[in-house]
């Protein structure tokens, strides 16, 4: 895409999109809820919600427009690098109506901007990637919250339908994957982020992937089996985890008069046994893995999965090919409140047959987060080249809590491998002999 307005009409939809999302995430709950900190791992609502204005002027306004800042004061209270997100609530932070205001001033100048400003003329400009970043930003933002919604305790604030139904009968449980090249990465998507670049070639051996992601039933075979109770499963990181908080299942789980049951947004329900599992650590994954004698796919092997042609050779943006996602192809955008069950959006299969590799859970892959061949930081080193290293696992997909403005075949997602509250689940592999 190339046409000055197409790109505007398309930053425009993106940012309108995502301040609708935030509004929903922010409204639905009262100033009280807004200000309290929900989860130590997790930031007061009103945090994010300041932070994205405060991204939002430091990359539209000031970086792009040169524009004056408009509270240079509250800078260093919206760096997530500068203050944990344990401390945030001791932050002198604007008060709700405050944050909606300076939000919404932020907006009214950027879309003023936008309106005006030529889309090219250097790297942030090109394609409108200022623009399309700080949909992203927000995007990201949005899904934190709707993870701080998850931990808060009392009744639901949010609703949404029901996802369609999915069935797997009549799939097969794994499907080969040929060995060979592809291309990784990319070097063409407009808006893709610096870890997802530049296009390289990768060449893997043949392997087996798993046509669904792992279901709650199957997990619970795994924790009925002992899983929880057997070293030998566990990475030895992981079983400490496990002893210290005295791990027995997902988060969320909890086992009431012989029933498995979780609580989803203040919803207390019986655990959909057809549906992805979710809230699981990479710990927990790849002892499940490793139990079920598999493994954790690589991040490779992940995407020539999600995007590889075999028939043409060429690396698709999606499993079902270059178009837009739509509610056919994946669960996205918090259109659902939950996953789908396993075997759903056959619209959305890859050429090999595989369901669900967009949308629905984040996948846990083997990988560490790396840089590929070439990666240059761009436009700062903390989006990032910080986190690369073995301390944060990647993971691939998306889930039905992420926009498809911050999901794509390219998408690198990473974590600390202990994390639990996101919403994650997993597939496993196998090698081909």
């Amino acid at each position: 895409m190339t046409d000055p307005e197409l790109l505007r009409a398309r930053a425009l939809t993106a940012l309108t999109a995502a301040r609708a999302r935030t509004g929903v995430l922010t409204s639905s709950v009262d100033d009280h809820e807004l200000t309290s900190q929900h989860s130590p791992l997790m930031s007061p609502l009103v945090w994010d919600l300041a932070h994205i204005g405060n991204q939002e002027e430091q990359w539209l306004l000031r970086a792009v427009a040169g524009q004056d800042a408009i509270r240079p004061e509250i800078d260093s209270l919206y760096d997530a690098f500068e203050h944990p997100r344990a401390t945030r609530p001791s932050l002198p932070l604007l008060a709700p109506a405050e944050a909606r205001r300076y939000a919404a001033d932020v907006r009214g100048r950027a879309l003023d901007v936008l309106e005006r400003t030529p889309l090219r003329g250097g790297p942030l400009m090109d394609a409108a990637f200022a623009f399309g970043m700080i949909a992203q930003h927000e995007q990201q933002h949005d899904e934190t919250m709707l993870i701080t919604h998850q931990l808060r305790s009392g009744p639901a604030a949010l609703t949404a339908p029901q996802p369609p139904p999915g069935t797997t009968e009549g799939l097969p449980a794994e499907v080969l994957v040929p060995g060979g090249p592809f291309t990784m990465g990319t070097s063409t998507e407009p808006w893709a982020l610096d870890n997802e670049r530049p296009a390289h070639q990768r060449i893997l051996p043949a392997f087996h992937l798993d046509t669904t992601p792992v279901t709650c039933g199957a997990y619970l075979s795994f924790i009925e089996d002992g899983g929880y109770r057997e070293e030998r499963w566990w990475d030895p990181a992981g079983w400490a985890m496990v002893r210290e908080h005295e791990l027995t299942a997902p988060l969320f789980w909890r086992q009431e008069g012989g029933q498995w049951l979780r609580r989803r947004f203040g919803v207390t329900e019986p655990v959909p046994l057809g549906e992805p599992v979710l809230h699981v650590s990479w710990y927990e994954a790849d002892a499940y893995a490793r139990w079920a004698g598999r493994r954790l796919p690589t991040e490779a092997e992940w995407e020539k999965a999600a995007r590889h042609d075999p028939v043409s050779g060429r690396s698709r943006r999606y499993p079902w090919g270059d178009a837009d996602p739509s509610p056919a192809h994946a669960n996205l955008g918090q259109r659902h409140l939950r996953p789908a069950a396993a075997g759903a959006y056959p619209e959305g299969r890859s050429p090999a047959g595989i369901r669900q590799l967009i949308g629905d859970v984040w996948e846990w892959t083997a990988s560490d987060f790396l840089p590929y061949p070439g990666f240059v930081a761009f436009p700062y080193r903390e989006y990032s080249e910080v986190f690369f290293g073995p301390e944060h696992k990647v993971l691939r997909g998306g889930a039905f809590s992420v926009d498809e403005v911050a999901c794509r075949g390219t998408f690198r997602n990473w974590d600390l491998p202990v994390r639990r509250q996101i919403f994650a689940g997993f597939r496993t592999a196998r090698d081909a002999t």
